[in-house]
């Protein structure tokens, strides 16, 4: 009797895959092809983009094998505490573009001031702006963290930079992106034609396109949001984190599920990838009354992606990359992903934000208040 070939797990189908074919430097070429009198400084700026973010993943992967764990025993320009990795993210990104001849001056996070380009070196046409290392409190715990960019024009290429060339609202962006580092190093970008994904082969140290052309689910039944600061909240934030906590049996007509990562990168990959909201609103803590996320640094290049993933990102009440900077490390609210439901929170700012709105799940007990 002949045997039976073995059929492998699930339907019996075999799976064929086909090796992504396009780098990251092959796409980038591509893309400057399409655009006249193109100098190929724009293409080199991406490429340095892209081994900074293939350094940053190497070390963040070594963590504790490289004693790069735990708090540095520093405090950065916004009175927090940083991690060992912070301040190696923050030098990698920096050292990879100072010879380029691409940039003009950099801003992180983790630097009070604008960072010149020396003279020794040649200026290019354009700013970068970065957080070096987002989410970095989850490093202890091998929870996913990212890098986070946007690139500008150099206003006057006549001018020393200095802050205000990088107050700039966030529609002046000509290149957003971040790396996530996770269980594969993903490179995430935008040059204002579509959202792309790269996935880092390590085998030939290349980011590959693996997700191009992504797009935000229209509908989804995720939020994320930090409900610890929930008796913070305004009353338009209470009244939609109330309305999904109903379920199906509330007005929404359906269950969702809540998250928080506490990585802004995580949270928008996972809402690029599969729909959702994010919130990280402002509230009546005095830290956090304009917001806590950095507008030029993390909400600007974040909001540039969603925005060209057909999804929505907003301060609250209205468009994000409208908002003029006034300050290199202004803080704002933020709220982005599927477009519907931000419209929804905007529309709950306008009309049902001027008192205290009466939550039924946030009374004076708090989120989780006893029944009787």
């Amino acid at each position: 009797m002949k045997a039976r070939a073995k059929r492998p797990p699930g339907d019996g189908r075999q799976i064929v895959t086909t090796p992504p074919e396009q780098t990251l430097t092959e796409f980038i070429i591509d893309e400057q092809r399409k655009v006249p009198h193109a100098t190929g400084g724009f293409t080199a700026l991406v490429n340095d983009l892209g081994l900074a973010c293939k350094r940053i993943a190497n070390i963040v992967g070594k963590g504790p094998l490289v004693d790069l764990v735990g708090k540095s025993g520093t405090i950065n320009v916004q009175g927090e505490a940083q991690a060992k990795l912070d301040i190696v993210a923050d030098q990698i990104l920096f050292r990879t573009h100072l010879r380029s001849g691409t940039l003009a001056a950099m801003l992180s996070e983790e630097c009070e001031d604008v960072r010149r380009i020396p003279t020794e070196y040649p200026r290019g046409r354009y700013l970068l702006a970065f957080d070096p290392l987002d989410g970095s409190s989850n490093i202890d715990v091998d929870v996913s963290v990212g890098s986070i960019f946007s690139v500008l024009p150099d206003p006057d290429e006549h001018a020393e930079v200095g802050p205000d060339a990088f107050l700039q609202p966030g529609t002046r962006q000509v290149c957003a992106g971040y790396a996530i580092y996770g269980p594969t190093t993903m490179l995430v970008l935008s040059l204002g034609h579509g959202v792309h994904g790269f996935t880092l082969d390590r085998e030939i140290g290349e980011f590959m396109l693996t997700h191009p052309t992504m797009r935000i689910p229209d509908e989804a039944s995720e939020f994320a949001i930090n409900a610890s600061n929930s008796r913070f909240w305004e009353p338009a934030v209470k009244r939609y984190v109330d309305e999904c906590l109903a379920g199906s049996s509330g007005p929404r007509g359906r269950d969702f599920n809540m998250r928080w990562v506490a990585s802004l990168v995580a949270e928008a990959h996972r809402i690029l990838l599969r729909g959702g909201v994010f919130l990280y609103p402002r509230d009546d803590r005095a830290s956090a009354r304009s917001g806590r996320l950095r507008l030029l640094y993390e909400a600007n290049p974040i909001a540039f992606l969603i925005e060209q993933a057909s999804g929505r990102a907003s301060s609250g009440y209205g468009p994000i990359l409208e908002v003029q900077p006034e300050s290199i490390h202004q803080r704002t609210g933020f709220v982005f992903g599927s477009r519907a439901e931000v419209e929804r929170i905007e529309s709950y700012h306008r009309d049902h934000n001027e008192r205290r709105y009466d939550a039924p799940l946030f009374g004076s007990r708090g989120l989780f208040r006893d029944s009787a």
